[in-house]
């Protein structure tokens, strides 16, 4: 980089502790501030890994302060707060390598991030900071959970987990990869654990119906409502020869008549019974290999579906014909029954898997085509059904029903993809469950809350699936609440998501001693207007705090029924990898250039350049510490809001900052180097350039296109640089604009013109609408309704004059050669039109 002109170190220090001094971004619950001119706007706090922030954090947080800056300056009350996710499985994971305590290495950690978030001059009102981990934090989410039990949302169960018995733990979908644990490439079996379990179910509907009133983008919405899955249908009872029914789901009761097969999930409870001993080897070893595999990887639509025959058969409840009974992988436990019931002829799934197995396949709707050697997924008239032949589709499945529920042999049911949220972990790290376990009084509330976790030697769980809490025996062994005798405390703790589930809520009042939120505090700030974001929390994160907060509403402990009024997700930062003609991704550090390609230093194959997502294991993450020492954090912030559209994935190039740098830097020079004089009047198109430069950025900022306002800014500078001498008012109105985007600069620039005031303290500057229009507009003419050619006009030229110009254009005039105009119409500041003949 060329030698440094702006002294930004220096600059971005000394506001910093400004700042800093003067509590600038403290905010009070203003009572003189009506309501629509309070805005909570707030980011998705960060999990403090011991890696700390690389360039991709601060792009959604560079995004929300500027917002929150320039709303400030607009005239209202911003709420803009930080904080740390800070209980999880990484921790532990950590503790479990080094035999460190996970509360020293993540108060170590929240340390750094908070150094860095800090160093790139955030307005964040850190009073209010909260950590989840903290005692004083967690107190309340053990107190949220009581207020789930005592509704009856909070219940025990024994539920199939992805178990690792070399790390002894369970272990999310997420970290089971091929079958093997991610961390040690153990062999995952699923093993039944007992948990607690929390009934979102029981707000399935209303969380699908407050979608609708919500500014969110349409594909998280979309997603949201289909991991819900509402599905209107009917349960339908098939009998076995052994005396068992299977009760199936389906939303297409109308095709029960082409029914030939039906498929078990591997843990269907009756699953067992159902094995003939003919197949019993062949149908256990299946119930083992699917065991194996996770949830993901049973569902996915791209591999074969696999089963094996019971040795069994079913009765088709219509025309009772013998159906036979299979266990299949790709039929979950968690869904539905557990049960589905197969119609070949019109499901490529079954389709297929008929055809594999060699079962019968009936079709019961007409084909448009009448052509029945091929899978008919469309609707169509029914036929092999008896009763339901020459039906519609609604028609038969209305006619189905009834039949059904009038022999008793089924009935109309809604149901959901959405399963009942699986609540415990077998983890030390993280919130104690608050309750205690008496052999004679049951479960009983604990209400000494917070519940420190104990000390303990090994984070290891046991090798039956318990906690590691489980061995801390003196904080296990309690005495009863209620009746005084021995008891034991619930070892199980809570998931990472239990603390994120209301983290908003605290941040309204961090110190509050006597309630989990003050509810002046929350009516006077709910709902967050802004909630910025990844995409990976699309789905879980913002569906589980939804669900409390819907619980709190009921509760009448919160005063709206959704938590986040508008959302945004920011687009992934990503950096270049390099891959192999395997495809295989190869570190960073394994790659050398020559001439300007690629090779990897030990095969020195050529390598492919692709952009990939920043990673440790490809060595190709990029620290902002590392930008903000030779840019600056200004630059920085600035880049990342300039590589594009807030919600677009955006490569990194760190070559990409120098021109950024030298932007910021010709901003400094100017400062320096030009008068700025205070008696300079603007003539007519200063005033236009400065009235347009902050409409444009005025709009683009609140609408968070951020990318095209600085490209306005770098637009108005150009032509200032041109200037001998610059107006007071339009460099001091420009430092308003820049102050949001780059604070420090704006702020040192402000003390350049003598101003005692912080920019961040100022008002937003107001454009005239006459003045930013231009003095001439552009009219079409057309000829016969054609546009033949375009003239400039003053703005508001009348119709006479407007038909004179049109006429002596000199593409118009030869269409207008050896041609009569039979009909003219002008409309004033719009359009010309002749009609010839």
């Amino acid at each position: 980089m060329q030698e440094q002109k702006y002294p930004f170190k220096k600059v971005e220090k000394y506001w910093q502790k400004k700042w800093k001094k003067a509590k600038v971004y403290k905010t009070l619950e203003d009572e003189s501030f009506p309501k629509d001119k309070r805005l909570y706007v707030l980011d998705m706090f960060p999990y403090p890994s011991g890696a700390g922030l690389h360039v991709g954090h601060p792009e959604g947080y560079t995004a929300t302060d500027i917002y929150s800056r320039f709303k400030r300056m607009q005239g209202y009350n911003v709420l803009h707060p930080m904080g740390f996710d800070a209980f999880g499985l990484p921790a532990e994971n950590y503790a479990l390598k080094t035999g460190k305590h996970p509360k020293k290495t993540t108060k170590k950690n929240i340390k750094n991030f908070t150094r860095q978030i800090k160093s790139l001059g955030f307005s964040y009102d850190w009073d209010r900071c909260i950590s989840t981990c903290d005692k004083d934090y967690y107190k309340w989410t053990e107190w949220l959970f009581l207020r789930l039990y005592e509704k009856g949302l909070a219940y025990q169960s024994e539920m199939p987990i992805n178990w690792c018995s070399s790390c002894k733990t369970g272990l999310a979908n997420e970290e089971v990869k091929d079958g093997k644990c991610e961390r040690c490439g153990s062999v995952v079996v699923r093993k039944p654990v007992r948990q607690w379990v929390l009934k979102i179910t029981d707000y399935a509907d209303e969380l699908l119906e407050g979608l609708d009133e919500l500014d969110w983008p349409e594909s998280i919405k979309t997603m949201q409502r289909n991991w819900i899955g509402k599905s209107i249908g009917a349960n339908v009872d098939f009998k076995c020869e052994n005396g068992e029914v299977i009760t199936v789901f389906t939303t297409r009761v109308d095709t029960l008549f082409g029914c030939t097969f039906l498929c078990l999930s591997p843990e269907h409870k009756i699953a067992k019974s159902l094995i003939t001993d003919e197949k019993r080897k062949e149908c256990e070893d299946y119930i083992y290999s699917s065991s194996l595999k996770s949830d993901l990887e049973r569902t996915d639509l791209a591999k074969e579906k696999t089963g094996v025959w019971t040795g069994s058969y079913a009765i088709n409840p219509v025309n009772n014909k013998k159906v036979p009974i299979y266990l299949a992988d790709y039929v979950l436990s968690t869904y539905g029954t557990g049960a589905i019931m197969a119609v070949p002829a019109h499901d490529l799934r079954d389709w297929d898997f008929a055809k594999k197995y060699n079962i019968p396949i009936i079709y019961v709707l007409k084909s448009s085509d009448d052509d029945y050697t091929k899978v008919f997924e469309d609707d169509g008239v029914h036929i092999n059904s008896e009763f339901l032949d020459g039906l519609g589709k609604e028609e038969a499945i209305s006619k189905m029903i009834d039949y059904l529920e009038k022999n008793n042999i089924g009935k109309k049911n809604v149901n959901y993809k959405l399963r009942d949220w699986v609540f415990s972990r077998q983890r030390f790290w993280g919130e104690p469950i608050p309750l205690i376990h008496c052999k004679d009084c049951g479960v009983v509330e604990e209400t000494r809350l917070p519940i420190k976790l104990p000390k303990i030697k090994s984070y290891t769980p046991t090798d039956d699936g318990k906690s590691p809490l489980a061995k801390a025996e003196k904080w296990v062994k309690v005495k009863c609440p209620k009746c005084g005798k021995e008891a034991h405390r619930e070892t199980n703790t809570m998931p990472q998501w239990a603390g994120s589930c209301w983290y908003y809520l605290r941040y309204l009042s961090p110190k509050s001693k006597n309630a989990f939120v003050e509810r002046d505090k929350e009516q006077y700030w709910m709902p967050v207007d802004l909630y910025v974001g990844g995409a990976e929390h699309a789905v879980l994160h913002l569906l589980y705090a939804r669900f409390w907060h819907r619980v709190l509403y009921d509760a009448g402990l919160v005063s709206t029924k959704e938590p986040f009024k508008r959302l945004i997700n920011q687009g992934l930062v990503t950096a270049f990898a390099y891959q192999n003609s395997k495809k295989c991704l190869i570190p960073c550090d394994e790659v050398e250039e020559k001439n300007g390609k690629y090779f990897d230093k030990n095969t020195q194959e050529e390598l492919t350049q692709v952009v990939a997502k920043m990673s440790k294991s490809l060595k190709n993450v990029v620290n902002p510490d590392n930008i903000i020492s030779e840019y600056g954090a200004d630059v920085l912030r600035l880049y990342e809001m300039f590589m594009g559209p807030l919600e677009a994935s955006k490569p990194w190039n760190t070559k990409g900052l120098i021109g950024i740098w030298r932007f910021v830097d010709k901003i400094w020079r100017i400062a320096n180097e030009k008068k700025i004089d205070r008696n300079s009047p603007m003539n007519r198109e200063d005033e236009k350039l400065l009235n347009q430069t902050i409409k444009k950025v005025t709009i683009d900022t609140d609408s968070l296109q951020f990318n095209t306002a600085i490209s306005s800014m770098m637009i108005f500078l150009q032509s200032v640089s041109k200037m001998q001498v610059i107006p007071y008012k339009m460099w001091s109105d420009f430092i308003l604009l820049l102050s949001p985007y780059v604070p420090h600069l704006a702020e040192e620039l402000n003390r350049k013109l003598c101003n005692k005031n912080f920019v961040v303290l100022s008002s937003w500057p107001n454009y005239d609408e006459n003045k930013c229009e231009e003095e001439n507009i552009n009219i079409a003419v057309q000829i016969n309704g054609k546009v033949r050619s375009v003239i400039s006009v003053s703005k508001g030229t009348g119709e006479n004059e407007l038909l004179a110009i049109a006429k002596n254009d000199e593409k118009i005039q030869k269409f207008l050669a050896s041609k009569e105009v039979v009909k003219q119409i002008a409309i004033v500041d719009k359009i010309v039109n002749l009609v010839v003949r």
